[in-house]
């Protein structure tokens, strides 16, 4: 029998079930575009000797106040918080934000990203593939004006994404052979199951040429910083002064 999580919580399940000591299995994530994949709830208690290299960069170059957004298990904000900085960890997880209370984060929000605002940060977090949050393509500016407010003047987006071109065939002149209907090849459908709880999600992965073309339209000055093995980067966007 399959179950939708409580408030369509299957992640946040699957992190206090192992928080509590209940670990009995993995999340499945399935799509109708990619290979089905498992997501190993203990790899996202990781330490940070344990964190991709991409990861341990993203995490120092943090500075001053951190908003950790999608901050699932807490394994970002804990560490950062060790390091001594002011970080908030976010999610609209309930089970998360209760996993990330028991291990001691001791600033946590519970809110969806677009609902959250009156504050300032000088660091906004988007590690794995957080960008995808903004679900769409097209949602994409509006998420990024909107974490735009909550920079203050110096402050930065450090973020990582992939480039999915790799999934699909090319055609002579360099552009991609993609499924009829498709908006954008990095918009994916996922389909996350954990025991007998079924969650479905939407989410986009990003291109650095799109990341910069986007933000400078917002009014950000794009870096990449550095470029993964698995066509993954990551990413400091900064308020582009120079616009105004």
């Amino acid at each position: 029998m399959v179950i939708f999580a409580p408030m369509n919580d299957v992640f946040g399940t699957a992190v206090l079930d192992y928080q509590k000591g209940n670990y009995l299995q993995d999340i499945l994530v399935s799509s109708p575009t990619m290979e089905d994949d498992i997501l190993s709830v203990p790899y996202l208690f990781r330490s940070y000797s344990q964190m991709p290299k991409i990861e341990q960069k993203a995490l120092n170059s943090c500075r001053g106040k951190v908003l950790d957004i999608g901050c699932g298990a807490g394994s970002h904000s804990l560490h950062l918080q060790q390091k001594g900085l002011d970080v908030t960890a976010l999610d609209n997880s309930p089970g998360a934000i209760q996993c990330c209370k028991s291990r001691g984060i001791r600033q946590t929000i519970l809110s969806d990203i677009l609902s959250f605002k009156d504050q300032k940060f000088e660091t906004i977090l988007l590690l794995m593939n957080g960008i995808g949050l903004a679900g769409t393509f097209r949602e994409i500016p509006n998420f990024l004006h909107h974490l735009k407010s909550l920079l203050i003047p110096d402050g930065q987006i450090i973020l990582d994404s992939s480039d999915l071109r790799y999934l699909f065939e090319s055609t002579e002149d360099g552009g991609l052979i993609l499924p009829e209907q498709t908006a954008y090849y990095g918009e994916v459908q996922f389909e996350l199951q954990y025991q007998q709880y079924r969650q479905k999600i939407n989410w986009v992965y990003l291109d650095p040429d799109n990341l910069a073309g986007i933000s400078q339209q917002i009014g950000f000055k794009t870096n990449i910083i550095t470029q993964g093995e698995h066509y993954d980067y990551l990413a400091k966007l900064e308020i582009n002064h120079h616009l105004y």
